[in-house]
Parts: C-alpha cells; sequence; structure tokens
C-alpha cells in the first residue's frame, strides 16, 4: 500500500483537481464552449520555472514558440554530455539566451531526440512545471538524449484534436530542422523566416541533434498524445525522412473505455486520479457532439483502427499498481507483443498514477527507480549499435 503521507497527499490533490476541474467547466459553460483556437499552454495555479541556457546543473534549457497561429511553444532540455572536451570552452553569453551557443564550423557530438509531453488530462499541467522540468532533466541526464518538452494547448479552450494536432506539428517542426540544419551544412542559407521563428534553424538541435534516433515520450494524458504521434509517424512513412520515430514510452497511460475493466472496477475511488474526475477530464477535452468514453482519443485497442498495431514503434509502457487505468494499459501492451511489436511492460507495485511524474512523488525512490528502467530500455533503440532494433 502507499505511504501514509502519499495518502494524505491524494486526499489534498483530489480535491484540488476536483475543484480545478469544477472551476474549468463553469467557464466553458460561462463562455458557451466558444473554442480559443490560440488557446493556452498553461494554468494560472501552476508553479513554473524559468529556462536557464546554461549548465549549471547538468542541463540547459531554453523555450521557443514555434507556431504564430497558437500557444504551442517548447523547452529543450539540452544535456552536459553533448559538448566534448574541446568545445567545452564555448559556454558564452550570446544573444537572446545569454547561455550556450555551438560554435560554428566545429564537429558536435550528436544526441537522439525526445519529444516529451507532460500529463494534467488535457486540461491542467505545463512543459515548463516545476515537476515537468525537474522530470525532463534527469530523463535528459539517464538517457543522454535532447529532450524536447512539447507545450501542447490545454482543453477546453481547445478541445479535441488540438493537444494531437500540436504533437504532429512538433513532429513536422523536428523535420523542417533537421532539413534546415542539412542545408546549413551544405552552405545554403534558407532566408526563411516568421515574426516566431517558426522557419528558423535552432542552434542546439542543428549542432548537436540526430533526428534519425528520435523517442516519444508521455506522461498519463500525455502518452494519448504520444501514441496518436506515433501512429501518424507510422502512416508518414518516409515523407518524415530523415526523422525517424524508433520508439515510444507510454507511462501510465490515460485510457478509458465504456466497458469497465477489473481495475477500473476495484479501483474506481483509487489515489489520486479517480474514474469520476477522468471522466469530467474526458468531458472537457472532447466536443460535446463526440464525448463517449469509446472515442479514439480515449480507447486505443477499438476496432477498426486505420494503423495496425504490427507497425507501431518498439513501446515500452509503464503501469502502477494503484491505478483504475492500469488494466486497459496492460492490454494494449498485450496486443502489441501479439503481433510481435517488442512492448515490454514495467509494473510498479504500491505505486499510484503519474508517481513518477508528480511534483511531490519526484523524489521518491520508485520515481527516481522508474527514471533509470526508462533510460535502460530507452537506450537499446537510440545507441548508434542498437539502430537495428528499430522498426
Amino acid at each position: 500500500m502507499p505511504s501514509v503521507i502519499v495518502k494524505l497527499y491524494s486526499v489534498f490533490f483530489k480535491y484540488q483537481y476536483r475543484h480545478l476541474l469544477q472551476n474549468i467547466s463553469d467557464q466553458s459553460a460561462i463562455t458557451n464552449n466558444k473554442p480559443n483556437p490560440f488557446g493556452i499552454t498553461s494554468r494560472p495555479h501552476e508553479s513554473i520555472v524559468s529556462s536557464n541556457p546554461s549548465f549549471t546543473d547538468g542541463v540547459a534549457t531554453k523555450d521557443i514558440h514555434v507556431d504564430p497561429f497558437s500557444s504551442l511553444s517548447l523547452r529543450i532540455f539540452l544535456p552536459e554530455t553533448a559538448l566534448s572536451s574541446s568545445s567545452s570552452s564555448s559556454l558564452i553569453n550570446t544573444s537572446p539566451y545569454g547561455g550556450y551557443s555551438p560554435p560554428p564550423g566545429k564537429f558536435h557530438r550528436k544526441l537522439p531526440v525526445m519529444l516529451q509531453f507532460h500529463g494534467g488530462g488535457f486540461v491542467s499541467g505545463s512543459n515548463e512545471s516545476v515537476a515537468n522540468d525537474v522530470f525532463c532533466r534527469r530523463i535528459a541526464k539517464l538517457c543522454d538524449v535532447i529532450v524536447i518538452a512539447v507545450g501542447y494547448r490545454l482543453a477546453p479552450e481547445s478541445k479535441y484534436p488540438a493537444a494531437f494536432e500540436d504533437g504532429v506539428k512538433v513532429l513536422n517542426w523536428l523535420v523542417k530542422q533537421a532539413h534546415l540544419a542539412a542545408c546549413r551544412r551544405l552552405g545554403v542559407q534558407s532566408g526563411i523566416f516568421d515574426s516566431f521563428g517558426a522557419s528558423m534553424l535552432e542552434p542546439w538541435l542543428a549542432a548537436h541533434g540526430d533526428p534519425g534516433r528520435c523517442v516519444l515520450l508521455g506522461a498519463s494524458s500525455g502518452a494519448n498524445i504520444a501514441d496518436y504521434v506515433a501512429r501518424k509517424s507510422v502512416e508518414a512513412g518516409k515523407l518524415l525522412d530523415p526523422v525517424k520515430v524508433v520508439a515510444q514510452v507510454l507511462m501510465y497511460p490515460f485510457f478509458i473505455g465504456s466497458t469497465p475493466t477489473g481495475s477500473e472496477v476495484k479501483l474506481a475511488n483509487s489515489y489520486f486520479y479517480d474514474k469520476s474526475m477522468c471522466k469530467l477530464a474526458w468531458k472537457l477535452f472532447l466536443p460535446e457532439d463526440e464525448f463517449k468514453l469509446d472515442h479514439p482519443a480515449a480507447n486505443p485497442l477499438l476496432r477498426g483502427r486505420q494503423t495496425p498495431l504490427k507497425y507501431m514503434p518498439s513501446t515500452l509502457i509503464v503501469v502502477a499498481d494503484n491505478d483504475f487505468m492500469r488494466d486497459r494499459a496492460i492490454a494494449y501492451s498485450e496486443e502489441l507483443r501479439k503481433v510481435n511489436v517488442d512492448a515490454p511492460l514495467l509494473d510498479y507495485k504500491d505505486a499510484v498514477h503519474e508517481f513518477a511524474s508528480l511534483d511531490m512523488l519526484l523524489q521518491t525512490p520508485q520515481a527516481k527507480a522508474c527514471a533509470e528502467d526508462i533510460s535502460i530500455w530507452v537506450k537499446k533503440y537510440v545507441s548508434l549499435r542498437g539502430n537495428e532494433f528499430s522498426y
């Protein structure tokens, strides 16, 4: 069973989160569910940490806005391991970030790229939150990858499929960045820039990113987005070249369905996220005329899905012992293995939903062990010797 402290925090969290959902629902009713295309990527109650483009703790970060038509933003986490001993002297203060700037014309160590999607039931959370910042720094260090945390649009201001479209948009942005980097290596100047720099070459990615080793990672509702992006990458095929999604990590995915599973019955009032709260979050996320628990965004095992499971990338699924959504994630893992997709399951005893990414639980032994377990599996697919394992 979870510790007494975790149980007490769960009670406080559920009260606060339920109050947040109700307030959002009431405000949405006042505005008659009018869509906001530009959207928002964080809530006023969320504790935000500023980016730091210098390697003060082994990881440098910076924020960029990649879409002039929406609030979609990214936070890039660059681990210090990207620097070779010869380039360590290039920590210089330059505009606009005042931190690390890759020296031109030199060899730079290439790292895999990981797109990370935070949790929050599609209605809260942020790629700039204190908890997400700590989590992404940990993953960047352990996996030795460049983490790109996606600040996708939140509901109900931006309902489905806004968050999913933002995920695909970032994947396509990564393709554009790879092409711009190739042009620079060939001495071709693009000269195409927009007001937000969406077509501008991102120097950290150009110098250190290897788009041929791309991993998707999502926590809770972010796992649903990651899985959708993985499906779209399969459908796109060579159109994404040179970007290649070699694996994905789904941490306690926000799956649900109309026919209750064993865990959904047994753990309907589970810690942190219970069934009634999740249904309300889905109601806020899905358009009113599309709301159903068997919506394709909510249930990954619906019949007639466009992308056959056998074409999905290798998928690591993390589940928690006291999470009412666990059975559906386990079933998804089993279905992937039936069609010979490498889809191992990490099941953590006495753990709760979001045990490895919630602010209060980030420093627990389970959270740290989970990050280490993820890094071991991810390295199998992103190591230069391990590319033969990719689909």
